[in-house]
């Protein structure tokens, strides 16, 4: 066949969906000899992909997600791509392209959690746009020949919410890689971010579903037992990190808190493997990968009770509830007083992750691709 993967969220630039398309790809062109792949990227991303396997090519196309212009010159350009099938690895499937094709849904949190707070338009263009969401979403699902679910939880979602029947969609882990070893630099890294141990890190957007402000009122009175403890927040500088920080002046706890902006994938590692502990405080995930990732590194995980977190972080994490700040600020205190439990859930949080492959994600999407 040939194939094509919409790949304008490449890269890490583009945060999950960005890493998990950049995973399929690289992974895909390890254990596929037999079709042909059409990497459709943007000019921004347009050099981070080379293709290593003869079989796999790049074309333009450079249009913003979720705007009017890809709904309308997306399908354009995949029809003069003559493909057989096509993946979409996220929820944003042209109305207007009418070939055969799979998709990948992540989660349904803007189905789940429709708040304004979540956006920077004004209350009519918001509701315009949730409105052209559930449009675009219920049709893609319910039109593609596949449906990848990231999880469990995520596919019980869609049939929930959609009412697409089960056999039609497949569940695909994502994964974790191999972490490096500790390297020469990490504490040069460390201060560079003016960051001193010890630590708890949470890695990702601030937005309302990830429960950010929550995390805030818990380290406030996580302070009162440990006062020389540091929370660090890693994420690209946007409105929602702003409105953040504002709510963190205001508490009186600026100082003890490190917002890093974006941290570069050769930086990241350093971070992580200094931590005290990882905490996941999120109302609502559709994989949750930063959990695998902290195990990998072995960094004691404190996570929410709900979603799909105790589907995938399983019995290598300690579970709290999200909307009571003290629940938060207990399991956290455990991870940081009790060096018995933080050794148990590092072991525990080894065996995890290698329950999870790149390469397995990649054969099944492959074999999804064929049984479409």
């Amino acid at each position: 066949m040939k194939i094509g993967i919409d790949a304008r969220f490449y890269g890490t630039g583009a945060k999950g969906l960005g890493r998990y398309t950049e995973k399929l790809v690289t992974h895909l062109e390890k254990i596929d000899d037999h079709n042909e792949y059409v990497i459709f990227l943007r000019k921004e991303n347009w050099d981070e992909y080379t293709p290593r396997n003869p079989r796999f090519e790049k074309r333009l196309a450079n249009f913003r997600w979720y705007t009017i212009i890809e709904q309308i010159w997306l399908p354009w350009v995949l029809w003069r791509a003559r493909l057989d099938l096509m993946h979409f690895p996220h929820f944003n499937v042209p109305l207007l392209y009418r070939r055969p094709f799979v998709v990948t849904i992540h989660d349904l949190i803007l189905t789940k959690y429709p708040t304004q707070r979540a956006t920077t338009l004004g209350p009519l263009l918001y509701r315009i746009k949730h409105w052209a969401y559930h449009i675009i979403i219920r049709r893609a699902v319910r039109q593609a020949r596949r449906i990848i679910a990231v999880s469990k939880y995520t596919k019980q979602e869609i049939v929930h919410h959609f009412g697409v029947d089960p056999q039609h969609i497949s569940v695909t882990y994502e994964a974790v890689d191999t972490p490096m070893q500790e390297a020469a630099s990490d504490l040069n890294v460390l201060e560079q971010y003016s960051i001193k141990q010890p630590y708890i890190l949470y890695v990702g957007n601030v937005y309302p579903h990830k429960n950010s402000e929550g995390l805030i009122e818990a380290f406030i009175q996580l302070r009162q037992t440990h006062p020389n403890v540091q929370l660090v927040l890693v994420g690209r500088q946007d409105y929602f990190v702003k409105r953040l920080q504002k709510i963190v002046e205001a508490s009186g706890i600026a100082h003890a808190v490190r917002f890093t902006g974006y941290v570069p994938d050769g930086e990241l590692p350093s971070l992580y493997r200094h931590a005290a502990a990882y905490v996941f405080p999120s109302f609502c995930e559709g994989f949750g990968l930063p959990g695998l990732e902290a195990c990998a590194f072995g960094v004691p995980v404190a996570a929410s009770d709900n979603s799909c977190l105790p589907e995938i972080l399983g019995d290598a994490a300690l579970y709290f509830d999200p909307h009571n700040h003290e629940d938060i600020a207990r399991q956290v205190s455990v991870l940081l007083d009790n060096a018995h439990v933080a050794a148990d859930m590092r072991e525990r949080g080894y065996k995890r992750i290698r329950q999870f492959s790149w390469d397995i994600m990649a054969e099944r999407t492959r074999d999804l691709y064929e049984a479409a």
